[in-house]
């Protein structure tokens, strides 16, 4: 098949979405298939053999010239509309990626003639321009509906200035829902996430698919000779945000040194001044708590081979990365009961254990109870690495993937 990957962002370090492009193109390209991937800056990284469009676009969000000094040196309706919107608070990039990647289609199809385009969570209504008038079957994944992510933002916001400015950033949501409901397929990374998609964005559960995230199994897998060290955790935590949980960890931390003494890696920078940094203070957590900054995949593998329990506390997940990197590496993890984090580790309790989110305390008993436990730790982490192995590699999440595309081709 000819495929056509969408992604507004593209870079793997910009988050789950650019690791999804990079190995899913991959695992496509080995199926046999023809691939192309087109993208809006910060561009993914692609394996050889897979062909990249750049779609260039004003980027205002890694630019360090501001308003208005960032005004288009090229003002075109579409690069004056992105710099207006994102001037009054507001994320134009799914839409204007969409447009200016149907122009892009509109240019490549006679030559390459796809088969199927599949986009990654951007939604804009350029998708519904490339099904009606070129007539390309188009699929999108929903990682998880972007409705979660603004009512924790928002719920968690210091003040009334701060919540209006997120709903006038979270306002792209309605486009998302509008475009989801007219696509005719959605892929879901998991069935909690396709119920939140049917619910948030009232797309009928007839559409959609689930097809689990993949992870790197050959880079992801447990090191035999890497010294753990002693009640050593680690988690990963996205620019200090909320959904991520690490507060509710670092309170729990708080509660476990009382009888042991914890260290904590999490792996990611934190806000200056930030409610990371205001807990580990309250808390005199300065010695057990280490932040990596931003790391590479070989130095996170080395990161979860020197730790002993890796924790995911995040308050939803569409999926959950950082849980099943660590269950390939051999971690026995400790999750929140909230998204599909118990899906991933499976009901059984048999990779880990789950906790109810923003509860520090189960957290901390939790903790305790694996780390004064070496065989459980032990047993749990071959599990992880089985359930990996069995459910969660890129290989049969591009199969999945391809049986979703057949489907459509077929319509």
């Amino acid at each position: 098949m000819n495929i056509c990957l969408l992604c507004y962002r593209g870079k793997p370090n910009c988050g789950g979405q650019g690791v999804y492009i990079y190995y899913l193109s991959r695992e496509l390209l080995r199926l046999g298939h023809t691939v192309h991937v087109i993208s809006g800056p910060p561009y993914p990284v692609v394996e050889e053999g897979v062909v990249l469009h750049r779609l260039p676009s004003l980027n205002l969000y890694e630019s360090t010239r501001r308003f208005p000094f960032d005004f288009p040196k090229k003002p075109t309706p579409l690069n004056l509309y992105e710099y207006g919107d994102v001037a009054l608070g507001g994320f134009p990039e799914p839409f204007t990626f969409s447009v200016r990647a149907f122009m892009k289609l509109r240019e490549l199809q006679p030559i390459y003639k796809f088969d199927i385009v599949h986009d990654n969570q951007g939604l804009g209504y350029g998708l519904l321009w490339i099904k009606r008038f070129l007539k390309i079957p188009v699929v999108a994944t929903i990682h998880h509906p972007v409705t979660v992510d603004r009512d924790v933002d928002i719920a968690s916001a210091k003040n009334l200035y701060w919540k209006l400015r997120l709903k006038r950033w979270y306002s792209f949501i309605r486009m998302q829902g509008y475009v989801a409901r007219r696509m005719d397929r959605i892929i879901s990374v998991s069935n909690a996430a396709a119920a939140d998609t049917s619910r948030a964005f009232g797309v009928p559960k007839e559409k959609t698919r689930v097809v689990y995230n993949g992870t790197d199994e050959t880079l992801f897998r447990p090191d035999q000779s890497a010294q753990k060290e002693p009640n050593s955790l680690i988690t990963v935590n996205s620019a200090d945000s909320p959904m991520k949980g690490v507060g509710y960890l670092l309170e729990a931390l708080s509660l476990v040194r009382n009888g042991i003494q914890p260290k904590l890696t999490i792996v990611g920078s934190p806000i200056p001044g930030g409610r990371s940094e205001t807990l580990i203070r309250r808390h005199h957590l300065q010695d057990i708590v280490t932040f990596t900054g931003r790391i590479d995949d070989r130095e996170l593998v080395a990161r979860y081979s020197a730790s002993e329990v890796a924790v995911v506390p995040s308050l939803y997940e569409g999926f959950g990365l950082p849980a099943t990197e660590a269950m390939a590496c051999g971690l026995p993890v400790i999750v929140s009961r909230a998204g599909a984090l118990p899906e991933v580790i499976g009901t059984d309790s048999e990779a880990g254990l789950s906790v109810p989110p923003a509860d520090p305390g189960a957290l901390a008993t939790a903790i305790k109870l694996l780390l004064t436990d070496p065989h459980l730790r032990k047993r749990m982490g071959e599990a992880g690495r089985r359930r990996v192995e069995n459910h969660f590699t890129w290989r049969r999440a591009a199969e999945n993937t391809v049986a979703v595309y057949e489907e459509m081709v077929r319509c």
